[in-house]
This record gives structure tokens, sequence and C-alpha cells, in this order.
């Protein structure tokens, strides 16, 4: 265990129900597709990278380990990142929002650390991103607990711990892929250079 590593666990286990079934992560913007785009900018970032990936696994395992979020859903994903890991500092993230900042993990941890909290999450305009979470591993029972009780829902699972916001100038680096329209107009703010 290393003290101050970090793992990222890439979350690619959506149903991608709003994308007729789609695996989010195989979409293809600007030639690449969202899962290799989010692996190349956040490989640079963290020490550790594993996918939380539930199909195309031949696909996934190419770029690191893959567990699987066994059907629940992302606390799931991230919970067998957490048994996996080799860090004591997990990153969670989605694989369908492609302009997430290249200073993200930087500024996460270093308030993470200043504040003693237990989880640091994104926040732009007052808008938080709960899908981006930098968490303590030491998290794992707690969210154990939290699962095998029933809970789903990221929000949730946060508000139960020492959960802090971090301010990020750029919204535009939050626009993530939920739909053909999302993931359209990802593709017009690529093309513009914007991103």
């Amino acid at each position: 265990m290393h003290h101050d590593c970090i793992t990222a666990v890439l979350l690619c286990g959506g149903k991608g129900t709003r994308m007729n079934g789609a695996d989010k992560g195989l979409l293809i913007m600007g030639g690449v597709s969202l899962a290799e785009r989010a692996i190349k900018r956040i490989s640079p970032q963290v020490e550790e990278l594993l996918i939380s990936a539930n199909r195309n696994i031949d696909f996934y395992s190419k770029y690191g380990q893959v567990v699987s979020d066994e059907g629940w859903g992302p606390l799931s994903g991230l919970r067998q990142g957490m048994l996996a890991a080799g860090c004591d500092l997990i990153l969670c993230l989605p694989c369908d929002t492609p302009f997430f900042p290249e200073d993200l993990v930087r500024r996460l941890k270093g308030a993470l650390l200043k504040s003693g909290a237990q989880i640091a999450i994104p926040e732009t305009q007052g808008k938080t991103h709960q899908a981006f979470m930098l968490c303590r591993k030491d998290l794992l029972e707690n969210l154990s607990g939290f699962l095998e009780g029933g809970g789903r829902k990221v929000m949730d699972w946060q508000k139960r711990s020492h959960c802090i916001s971090v301010t990020f100038p750029d919204e535009k680096a939050f626009h993530n892929i939920n739909t053909p329209e999302d993931l359209r107009l990802a593709e017009s703010i690529f093309s513009a250079g914007k991103q």
C-alpha cells in the first residue's frame, strides 16, 4: 500500500439506456473511443488504472485490469476497484466526460489532504459532479455497508462521509455524454478546439 499514490477506477459499466443500449466507452468522438480518450487523459495524473466494465472485456483489458460492478452501478464499480487497488487514494471517474481537467487529480488531492476530508468532488458554478470523486480507500467498509443495505445513489453515499467540493472554472470540462445529442455537442466542442 502506497500512502500518497492514486488508483483511478474508470467507470465503463453503464447500460447506455439513453444511447440505445450502446457501451458508452466504445462510442467514437474525434476518431477515438471515449474510453481511450479518458485513459489517455487520466493516465499521467495517477499511478494505477483499473476499469469497471461488464461487457466488451477484451477491449477494456488492453488498457488495464478490469473489474465488474456486478450490475449494481457505479458505487459497486468503485468498491471492486477499492478491493483491487494498490494505492490508498482512489479516483473514480466516468468514461463519458471527455474534457475533464488535466489538473483534476492535483487539485482534488491537494484539497483532500489539506482538509482531512474523506471525499473530494469537483464543482463548477455551484453544480457538483458526483461521478468524479477522489476518496480514501479506508472508506471500503463504509461503502460495502451502504451497498449491502440497498443503497445505490452516489450522492446519498457521499453525504454519509466528510465530503468537500473543489471549484473548477470551466463548466464545459464536465460536459458528459448521455444521449446522441450530447455526443454531437461534444464533437462540435472537440472540432472547435475548445476542449
